[in-house]
């Protein structure tokens, strides 16, 4: 009967933290989110840091290590700046994909906001990154950290060897460019043994501490095939090339005319890292609403079993509710969608239509409407979509009406807009299917490729921007960024806009 008692005991009580009761309550947490929720997590690795240190990393993406560039350090003078004003609040916590998983936590949280914020970063964002298709795919989270430093080390060695001018130059055009450095629908063609031997060079290079500069200067990478695509006609110098590429760093990487190797490895560096956070930018929905549900679920559960106080459980709710406010359209505060309101939402929902579906829920969901497991259920929606197919298949009629969606349409040859989908049958499709495309990169994102290169002519590089439904791009911010593009390539750059064929 004791041991029945002390188990109920609270883990903690007041707002002060030690690292003791934190190790207490992430154990406590633990025990929940893997044998009750079923969660496949990283090993955590969880560091308190300071409001300064929280800057740093918002200046680097959120990077544990970063190489140096004037852009992280505007940054962080302007949030900064923002924070001290009282005209900007810092985030509670940073977590990082990577294997061990690493979560931030603020040192100036209370002990009740430290157990929120583990149990939703260090087990509801830790499984998502683990289990998600897109991150298991297109990012290795065992090896982030030593390429990181490799990033680091090298771009500091350039520096000192060339110049902080000479490298300033190339990252900022590879960062005005660094949106267009991602392979977006397939997997990047596989190096060849000569890049293969070069890189493992590099590497074994930084690792014994020889110079890795030395050894790009002295390799052919990115060379071999050049003169070999001068000479080739038309048809076959496009598919030597891999046009079209839509990926513009990888093909400066390989084949620009006046890079020097060195260079193409910053090229890589910052489309490697591009590419590790492009999976991110497509699940914020999801990402944000896992480790809002499974927070949310955590705490309810601790404060049934008598492990926190109803001090500290007010505390959680209240700093929960702020995060999943959604403002109506006509409230200030009111920025779109708030990712995290429409992410829980939709787990919640997905719960109750496994827990108590009405008819409609079962029209429209046969699947898994009334299936007990509703556990099974979100962790195979967390494994294998992303928002735009997520939204696609899981928002129902029931969040429509929830969140009062309709679809406007804005027609420049109308006086007014016109609301063409409400709360029918129809209706909620056609809603369901418009926010499902919101969150659609290949829509908010343009579609610009590389088309040709004449390297045996005029040497002149051919893009062609695809526009979808009249939206052209910004003519002074594109300016800006061809003159970025003619510094790697040298010579000059044409983007010619085509538009697009069908309507999706």
């Amino acid at each position: 009967m004791q041991a029945a008692e002390k188990a109920r005991e609270p883990l903690f009580d007041g707002p002060e933290w030690t690292f003791e009761l934190m190790e207490k309550a992430r154990d406590a947490i633990e025990q929940i989110a893997l044998k009750d929720l079923g969660l496949d997590v990283y090993p955590n690795q969880i560091e308190i840091i300071s409001a300064e240190q929280m800057l740093d990393a918002y200046s680097c993406v959120g990077l544990p290590l970063m190489y140096q560039h004037w852009s992280f350090g505007k940054h962080f003078a302007r949030d900064e700046a923002l924070y001290r004003t009282g005209r900007q609040g810092l985030a509670y916590e940073i977590v990082i994909n990577s294997n061990p998983c690493i979560s931030y936590n603020m040192e100036e949280n209370t002990m009740a906001m430290q157990t929120l914020v583990m149990a939703h970063a260090a087990f509801g964002h830790n499984h998502f990154f683990k289990n998600n298709y897109l991150f298991q795919q297109w990012t290795d989270a065992a090896g982030i950290h030593d390429y990181l430093a490799f990033a680091k080390n090298y771009i500091a060695a350039c520096e000192e060897r060339y110049g902080p001018m000479a490298v300033e130059e190339v990252l900022d055009a590879a960062h005005a460019m660094q949106s267009q450095g991602v392979f977006r629908y397939g997997r990047p063609p596989k190096p060849t043994n000569e890049e293969l031997v070069a890189m493992q060079k590099v590497r074994e290079g930084y690792e014994s501490g020889q110079s890795v500069l030395d050894i790009w200067t002295d390799s052919t990478l990115g060379r071999d095939k050049l003169e070999l695509v001068e000479d080739a006609d038309y048809n076959a110098r496009r598919k030597m090339m891999n046009l079209p590429q839509e990926n513009i760093l990888y093909f400066l990487e390989k084949h620009s005319p006046v890079l020097e190797p060195w260079q193409c490895e910053i090229l890589r560096i910052v489309r490697m890292l591009a590419q590790y956070l492009y999976p991110q930018k497509q699940t914020k929905v999801m990402n944000e609403g896992c480790a809002t549900f499974v927070h949310y679920y955590i705490i309810n559960k601790l404060h049934e079993q008598g492990q926190i106080t109803q001090g500290a459980y007010m505390e959680m709710l209240h700093s929960h509710t702020n995060v999943v406010m959604q403002p109506e359209y006509d409230d200030p505060r009111y920025s779109g969608i708030n990712p995290y309101a429409l992410g829980f939402a939709m787990m919640q929902d997905i719960r109750r239509i496994c827990q108590d579906p009405t008819e409609e829920d079962r029209e429209w969901f046969p699947d898994f409407a009334g299936n007990p497991d509703w556990r099974g259920v979100l962790r195979d929606a967390w494994a294998n979509y992303r928002d735009e197919s997520f939204i696609q298949q899981f928002l129902s009629p029931h969040l429509i009406r929830k969140f009062k969606l309709f679809t406007l349409t804005n027609d420049a040859e109308l006086p007014n807009l016109v609301v063409s989908q409400i709360h029918n049958r129809a209706g909620y499709k056609a809603i369901r299917r418009d926010l499902a495309k919101q969150y659609d990169l290949a829509y908010l994102e343009p579609d610009i490729q590389v088309t040709d290169a004449d390297l045996r002519g005029d040497r002149e590089l051919k893009l062609t921007h695809t526009v979808r439904d009249g939206i052209h791009l910004d003519e002074d911010d594109q300016e800006e960024v061809l003159k970025h593009l003619r510094t790697l390539w040298g010579y000059d750059v044409r983007l010619d806009a085509v538009e697009a064929t069908t309507e999706s």
